[in-house]
């Protein structure tokens, strides 16, 4: 199994990424603040508009290291890679099995199902861990509605009527979120998933946990030899991930939503630690976004037994088995997708 290396995340919007021998440097207002080694980088994470110098980007792109820039805000930029990993041939059976209707429709489903399936986990642990806080009826009801989504899931015939049970079984499930809030319910009340801008304080932390799982996936992807950007069921368009945002289907309830909740119940995060603007959206402020990155690769560091692998795996390793897992399909080394469900 791959060993997990660290992401470096540079929070300051003033940093500028320079190369030294084989070290990172990263200055701020022409003053060195850090020097990390290369050696410890899998990939690098810049919220901020100064950029990187053109001699890192190269020594990154020869080491197989990704960089990713977003807005201070956490909204996607760009990413950029080095030469195209992995042979000609996995992705020429990648394009030609995503483009076939049938195998299109099973990857699909399998990625749906463990998506509805850990999102109802979620739904059930609640119920046990915290019956007495919350809604029992109304989550109880939530909960079994995706369990009868996941019969309709596994029979459905083509991707729109998928598309339809996904979407309906996703709104049930944020209908209830709200009840898995159980603390600071004032600061972090929760009506609906909204985004582009994110309106309230859950879903401004729901869309910058989503978009760093997605990188995380799309780097995953990268690594085993396939295109990110050619998906089976999100739209192919210029700039998207589009296999990366499949395969994030079934890892949102454990990875993201699951974190986020964790942050607010346990008070790592508080209200202080948004603003709103004129428009309405709110924004993460820099101290609470450094603190959340942080605990993001803690998490990573986690150690849990693959359901399907029956190995021992860091969280932040699932996107890569994931991947791994999805390429042996495409080799004809597994007969179907072997998604995540949590256990």
């Amino acid at each position: 199994m791959k060993k997990l290396l660290n992401t470096l995340y540079v929070t300051s919007p003033d940093s500028y990424l320079s190369l030294d021998g084989e070290n990172i440097i990263i200055l701020v207002q022409d003053q060195e603040k850090k020097r990390i080694p290369l050696h410890n980088i899998e990939s690098v994470v810049s919220f901020g508009y100064r950029g990187v110098s053109p001699a890192l980007m190269g020594a990154c792109v020869e080491r197989n290291i990704s960089l990713c820039f977003l807005t201070p805000q956490g909204k996607f930029l760009a990413r950029v890679i080095g030469k195209v990993k992995g042979n000609v041939l996995l992705r020429e059976i990648q394009y030609q099995a995503l483009k076939e209707e049938k195998m299109a429709l099973g990857f699909a489903k399998n990625c749906i199902l463990a998506k509805i399936f850990n999102s109802r986990q979620i739904l059930e642990r609640a119920l046990r861990d915290h019956s007495l806080q919350l809604d029992i009826q109304k989550v109880k009801q939530a909960s079994d509605y995706l369990k009868q989504s996941l019969k309709l899931i596994k029979n459905s015939n083509d991707m729109f009527q998928l598309r339809g049970y996904e979407g309906e079984a996703a709104s049930i499930y944020f209908g209830v979120f709200d009840q898995l809030i159980i603390q600071q319910k004032k600061s972090f009340s929760f009506q609906s998933r909204n985004r582009r801008p994110p309106l309230d304080n859950v879903n401004a932390m729901l869309s910058f946990v989503y978009t760093l799982l997605t990188n995380m996936v799309a780097s995953a992807l990268e690594t085993v030899g396939l295109d990110p950007y050619v998906g089976f069921m999100h739209t192919d368009r210029p700039g998207r991930v589009s296999l990366a945002l499949d395969l994030i289907e079934e890892l949102r309830p454990i990875l993201a939503d699951r974190f986020v909740l964790t942050l607010i119940n346990k008070k790592i995060v508080t209200s202080k630690d948004f603003s709103k603007q004129e428009s309405g959206a709110v924004l993460i402020n820099d101290k609470a976004r450094k603190l959340l990155l942080q605990e993001w690769q803690n998490k990573k560091k986690e150690v849990i037994t693959h359901p399907y692998l029956e190995e021992k795996i860091e969280w932040g390793m699932i996107p890569f088995a994931q991947a791994m897992l999805f390429s042996r399909v495409l080799r004809g080394d597994l007969d179907e997708y072997p998604p995540f469900f949590l256990k």
